[in-house]
């Protein structure tokens, strides 16, 4: 198995520039807006990517309480009835309006710390038609994924990150390698120049 170091820049690009960044803290999701068996293929896939970059999970973060949030909704102006979260996105109603006009069925931002390492991540999943087909476990392996590493805006465009297999949605066994070498102890928690995308495709076994 090969990644060249080409495709490692694509996959981190980020308005042109190469932008690489995992966690630097254990992570503590909390979900909104699914039911008890759907939080549980959440709950689940997070703890299967988490352990896949062999990183850590906690209860509480100290500083945020809960760091990963996720958000399950039917219809983008859901976001506008929610508590608090012009603190964490700013302007919602004009963000609700952006993503109705690209029809987008997910967004996802994240915080950085002072070093550029993922301290927060906020994903919001809207179940349109395309979504509400798939298996909820397959969603769930989706957003564990994206949220494992803050990837380029168009990081899945050309390698979905999920393949089908018999048994249900897989990682795709090279997005899966990726995800290890990232979480490397001998590499930096984020970096800027393109000459990490040669030492991480160079772990990539």
């Amino acid at each position: 198995m090969a990644v060249q170091a080409d495709e490692v820049e694509r996959l981190f690009r980020q308005s042109g520039a190469y932008r690489f960044a995992r966690w630097g803290r254990p992570i503590v999701p909390v979900v909104f807006g699914v039911d008890d068996a759907s939080l549980a293929f959440v709950k689940g896939a997070i703890e299967a990517v988490v352990q896949l970059a062999g990183h850590k999970m906690a209860e509480t973060d100290p500083e945020l309480g809960a760091n990963l949030l996720l958000f399950f909704l039917r219809d983008w102006d859901e976001l506008t009835e929610v508590p608090g979260l012009c603190d964490m996105l700013g302007d919602v109603p004009k963000l609700v309006d952006r993503l109705h006009a690209r029809r987008a069925n997910q967004y996802r931002t994240f915080r950085f710390d002072e070093g550029g390492a993922i301290k927060a991540c906020f994903a919001f999943v809207r179940l349109d038609a395309a979504l509400a087909d798939l298996p909820a476990e397959t969603v769930a392996l989706g957003q564990a994924v994206q949220a494992i590493l803050a990837w380029g805006e168009d990081a899945f465009a050309e390698r979905p990150a999920l393949v089908d297999a018999q048994s249900g949605a897989m990682l795709h066994p090279e997005v899966a390698a990726l995800i290890r070498a990232a979480y490397d102890p001998l590499l930096p928690l984020a970096a800027s120049d393109a000459s990490h995308a040669l030492r991480l495709a160079a772990r990539v076994v």
